[in-house]
């Protein structure tokens, strides 16, 4: 086997071993399930699509500052969250009852 070969079979275990090494993606809501932008946390909130922690957190902090959100629309007044982000996650997301 030439060096150049080795090279590549290390290199090659390493990804494997790189991904292997990597945490879970964060588990989705089941189908059918909303998440109540009123009263959710952080931690249920980035389990929505394009919805990372940060975000999550905006949405939490928009909410104690302004009171709940009277319509998933309002969603599109916390900074960051614009069309498309709210297009992928409307489906997924309630005010509470109504």
């Amino acid at each position: 086997m030439t060096p150049q070969f080795r090279w590549v079979g290390v290199f090659l275990a390493l990804l494997m071993l790189a991904g292997a090494a990597l945490p879970p993606p964060a588990a989705a809501q089941p189908p059918g399930e909303k998440v109540n932008i009123n009263t959710a946390a952080v931690d249920d909130l980035v389990t929505l699509p394009g919805i990372g922690k940060s975000y999550a957190q905006r949405i939490v902090e928009y909410r104690d500052k302004n009171g709940p959100f009277k319509k998933v629309e309002d969603l599109l007044n916390v900074r960051g969250i614009g069309e498309k982000t709210f297009e992928r996650i409307r489906d997924r997301i309630t005010v509470g009852a109504k």
